[in-house]
Formats: C-alpha cells, sequence, structure tokens
C-alpha cells in the first residue's frame, strides 16, 4: 500500500465526499418537505463519514485510526438506514436509493479493507515513528 500522507489522499475519504456531495444535493433539492429531523439525521450520518476518516487518520497512531474507521463505517450502516426511510416516505426515487445505497456499501468495503491493512501492518503510527 503506498504511504498516505494527508487524509485526502484515502480512497475511501475521497468517495465519502462524493456520496456528501450528492446526498446533499437531495436534501437541498426541497423533497424532504421540511422534514428537518431526517434531513439533519442524513447530513449527519453522511458527514460522519468523511470526518471520522479525516480524524482518525489525524490522530497519528493506527490503533485510534482503526477505531475511528469503524465509526464511519458503521456511519455507512446508519446512512443506510436513513436512505430507506427516505426512500419509503417518497422523498427519493428507488433509482435515487440504489445509486446512493450501493455507493455507502462501496465505502464500506473500502473503509473494511484499509481496516485490515492497519490491523495486520506492524506499523503503529505516525505519532510512534522512532518510539519503535
Amino acid at each position: 500500500m503506498a504511504t498516505i500522507k494527508c487524509f485526502e489522499d484515502i480512497i475511501s475519504w475521497q468517495e465519502a465526499r462524493k456520496l456528501n456531495l450528492e446526498v446533499g444535493k437531495l436534501i437541498d433539492s426541497e423533497r424532504f418537505q421540511r422534514n428537518y429531523g431526517l434531513i439533519g439525521q442524513i447530513e449527519r450520518s453522511a458527514g460522519s463519514i468523511m470526518d471520522n476518516i479525516a480524524e482518525g487518520f489525524e490522530r497519528g497512531g493506527n490503533k485510534e485510526f482503526v477505531q475511528f474507521l469503524y465509526i464511519a463505517k458503521a456511519s455507512c450502516g446508519e446512512l443506510r438506514s436513513q436512505l430507506y426511510r427516505a426512500l419509503d416516505r417518497n422523498y427519493i426515487s428507488r433509482q435515487e436509493f440504489e445509486v446512493l445505497s450501493e455507493h455507502a456499501k462501496k465505502i464500506s468495503g473500502l473503509i473494511q479493507k484499509l481496516n485490515n491493512y492497519l490491523q495486520s501492518s506492524g506499523f503503529k503510527g505516525e505519532k510512534y515513528k522512532g518510539k519503535e
């Protein structure tokens, strides 16, 4: 795996950013009929995916990074559940649901692969460099 110098280099973060943009476009389209509770939940879970990847990376330790990646992965599941709610209320079409849900599943898989790599790596993290 190539050395990652900043969280913006992480493919799962890049994909989460794209997903967040697509989700944002939907909730900004006013189709959610002022369902501010669901809008807020969807916005928070979509943002949480990319934010937790970034925060975990910036902590500088692989153990902490893994923990934050699990939170980001959980946010993918949370977003998918909320998309079902939006579908059931006819705020989004079946096609929109499928595209967004599949994107979230893809990100979840990317996060898991990164987690697997970090857990099998002997490297403890940047903050431990020179202390090993």
